[in-house]
């Protein structure tokens, strides 16, 4: 193992998936020759064309799926299965219709260990742990609240108080704000960031939206069609903290359209829509 590899936090070795035997057996990965490191506490995000891999890989670094080729080690341990130290976020928020905001965002210490065992003799304390975080994403007032009577941009705030509750390593963000409108999206987008900022967990950020792939990553990845593989690693040098302003600066502009540059030639060749 190099040294890169050895203090890397997320580190994917030559991995290719194919979805059953039979497609192993024809050679048709979803995903093909996956190498990176990733360090601690970094924000990354992949960008590419619909149907390109991108949430193949998120299943691969949750440990949802094993490689079929090729090893995966996440804070220094080999993926076996699904990781504990992970917390997940998606484009639906999926809060549960008859549970209040706060006890929505307290049902990951209700299933996962070592919190589901300690869970009712330390309730309150973890009720008090979900009120905080809901207050810090401006839900303060809401916690009681059902999902019908929360906003699309406050469910998700909840989904991700939600997934960051037990204090995961690393997050995971599939396409988080890709339903809301521009202006909570970008209210979203400074909530991450000030959320990461605090307590720099690790990210993996799946989203067609070039400028918050721009606005909140250290490092951009571009994937290719289908079998997915990393075509691109632009690593953005804007300093931090980033500001909304800084989105309609030239040197932000430039980012952006180099990335949607390498997309373009990649849809040209494969006719693919992203």
């Amino acid at each position: 193992m190099s040294a890169v590899s050895a203090t890397a936090f997320i580190d994917f070795q030559g991995v290719w998936l194919a979805y059953n035997d039979e497609l192993l057996a024809n050679g048709q990965f979803a995903v093909e020759a996956i190498d990176l490191n990733v360090t601690q506490g970094e924000f990354i995000a992949i960008v590419g064309p619909s149907g390109c891999g991108k949430s193949t890989f998120m299943k691969l670094a949750t440990g949802l799926r094993m490689p079929s080729r090729g090893g995966i080690r996440i804070d220094g341990q080999p993926v076996t299965g699904p990781l504990k130290i992970s917390g997940m976020a998606f484009q639906a928020p999926s809060l549960l219709p008859w549970r209040t905001t706060v006890d929505n965002v307290l049902l990951p210490l209700e299933i996962v260990e070592p919190y589901r065992s300690s869970f009712k003799a330390r309730r309150a304390e973890y009720e008090q742990r979900a009120r905080a975080l809901l207050q810090k994403v401006g839900l303060g007032g809401y916690e009681d609240k059902f999902p019908w009577q929360l906003s699309g941009g406050m469910q998700q705030r909840a989904s991700i108080c939600r997934a960051l509750i037990h204090e995961p390593k690393m997050l995971l963000l599939d396409e988080p704000f890709g339903a809301l409108d521009a202006f909570t999206r970008e209210e979203l987008w400074c909530i991450l960031r000030d959320l990461w900022t605090e307590q720099r967990f690790n990210v993996i950020l799946v989203t067609h939206d070039l400028r918050e792939s721009v606005f909140l990553a250290d490092t951009v990845f571009v994937m290719s069609k289908s079998p997915g593989r990393f075509v691109v690693k632009k690593h953005i040098e804007l300093p931090r903290p980033r500001e909304l302003e800084i989105t309609y600066t030239k040197e932000f502009t430039d980012i952006v359209l180099d990335l949607r540059g390498h997309i373009g030639a990649i849809r040209k060749t494969t006719g693919v829509e992203a």
